[in-house]
């Protein structure tokens, strides 16, 4: 716990009211949307400003005391589960969109605003933020900056990094520093930004962002190709990129999948099929029903057994809508779902859902897999119960040859998700025993007290998940 004169020094920065060491008030941030990790920490803080971050973190850098930045734990790698105790700090009160610049085409705001809330007020100036996690009526743009994080519309415009022109961050030291700023070319120095961006609050606090906005889009429309093959599928992708077309969406659903979410929508989504992709294209109005034509042409020769335009924005928004509740129709089937991500070349994609297939067989697990087919990131998803724990062993065994199969396609373990807890036992497949000293050397370098979310992207001992307590 925080000793009593280091507790009573934080209450002065913050005020009592916005430090809570009660154990109810632990216990709800003793975890995140990841299964099979919990960890108490010593005490929550919600600071009001940036300088009262910068003097909570440069107290526990004195004391060596662990800090976790966290948005709305909606992340699915434990990162924000304090795993080595400490201070869990809370952005409920630095949540402010503060500026949106028609003039310069950016949002300057805090990092505990919610991401479908900026989406909405830009939109009402007619500007679009294209990131859309699946998360992100909840989710916040400090957290998505933490981890980087992508959604649907990744393949056309991007991840949360395309979109971070600068950063307020706080250091391990409690030196503030301002990185980026709102400028179309900036080669003065490292790019700071991009180094924060995906580092997962290992490297500092992020207490306010400058992000690029474009226009919105003047048309759009949403096709859904139903196929009873699942490599014509994945060459309906890869032939639709070929073509030199780009879409908004590319989406993919097998079987499984389809049922369970079908089940959970109700919005009359075929389940006899093996696998439908979701595809939309937005632009001008002469561009997206040209691209339309041309890739559900593409389909068909590829041997889609049909293909349909959404009649209706309502009806588009259902399928999109449906898409995005995979993950909580699954999650209604066993006590826990465990969702990965890994991220293969999109020529790759039928060699991936096969092998995921007969490694769910060997194991004999229930594996749904779905995920942006257009840039290679599926998300495989094990239906189990961490309470059975032979059948948790054979997830363990199951989820690390999925890894492996990844790399072996020239892939890699995440693509949106991040490391933290759960996938830092496979980080060295992807990154080498050069690349994760190098990884160490910066981390070293700005934490050399290792206080900023610790116990996260660098593997220990074992590569089991374990539920950790305190």
């Amino acid at each position: 716990m925080i000793p009593a004169e280091i507790k009573a020094k934080l209450q002065s920065i913050v005020g009592a009211e916005n430090y809570d060491d009660s154990k109810a008030g632990r216990l709800v941030y003793s975890f995140d949307a990841t299964p099979q990790f919990q960890s108490l920490p010593d005490a929550v803080i919600a600071p009001r400003n940036t300088a009262e971050v910068s003097k909570v973190v440069k107290i526990c850098n004195e004391q060596q005391i662990p800090l976790v930045p966290r948005g709305s734990g909606t992340n699915l790698c434990a990162g924000t589960c304090p795993t080595e105790g400490g201070i869990v700090l809370l952005f409920k009160h630095l949540n402010a969109i503060l500026e949106i610049d028609e003039e310069n085409l950016t949002a300057t705001v805090q990092p505990g605003v919610v991401t479908l809330d900026l989406i909405h007020a830009v939109e009402e100036k007619g500007l679009f933020y294209p990131p859309d996690p699946s998360s992100m009526k909840i989710s916040t743009i400090g957290g998505n900056i933490n981890e980087n994080s992508g959604g649907l519309r990744g393949l056309k415009y991007g991840v949360t990094r395309d979109y971070v022109m600068g950063l307020e961050v706080v250091l391990a030291n409690g030196d503030i520093i301002q990185t980026g700023g709102k400028l179309a070319k900036d080669v003065a120095g490292y790019d700071l930004t991009r180094l924060f961006v995906g580092s997962e609050g290992t490297l500092g606090i992020v207490t306010k962002a400058i992000l690029k906005l474009i226009p919105v889009p003047e048309d759009k429309m949403t096709m859904l190709a139903l196929y009873q093959d699942l490599e014509a599928a994945a060459k309906s992708v890869s032939k639709i990129i070929a073509n030199k077309i780009i879409p908004t969406t590319l989406e993919f659903l097998d079987q499984p999948t389809l049922k369970v979410v079908e089940d959970f929508a109700q919005i009359g989504l075929p389940t006899d099929v093996k696998a439908v992709l979701l595809i939309e294209q937005d632009g001008p109005a002469d561009v997206v029903k040209r691209d339309m034509i041309k890739m559900a042409a593409i389909c068909e020769q590829e041997k889609a057994v049909s293909v349909k335009v959404a009649e209706s924005e309502a009806e588009a928004d259902g399928l999109r809508t449906a898409r995005r509740s995979a993950l909580s129709a699954l999650a209604r089937l066993k006590p826990t779902t465990i969702l990965e991500d890994a991220t293969v070349p999109r020529s790759e994609i039928a060699k991936m859902v096969l092998a995921t297939n007969e490694i769910a067989e060997k194991y004999s697990l229930t594996i749904c897999t779905f995920g942006h087919a257009g840039d290679g990131n599926l998300h495989p998803t094990c239906l189990t119960d961490v309470r059975n724990h032979e059948e948790i062993e054979r997830v363990e065994k199951a989820f690390e040859e999925i890894f492996v199969k990844a790399i072996e396609l020239g892939g890699t373990i995440t693509g949106e998700h991040g490391v933290g807890v759960m996938k830092a036992p496979y980080l060295e497949l992807k990154a080498g025993k050069e690349g994760i000293a190098a990884m160490k050397a910066i981390k070293h370098s700005l934490d050399p007290n290792n206080i900023m979310n610790p116990g996260k992207m660098f593997a220990k001992d074992s590569r089991k998940r374990v539920v950790v307590s305190r």
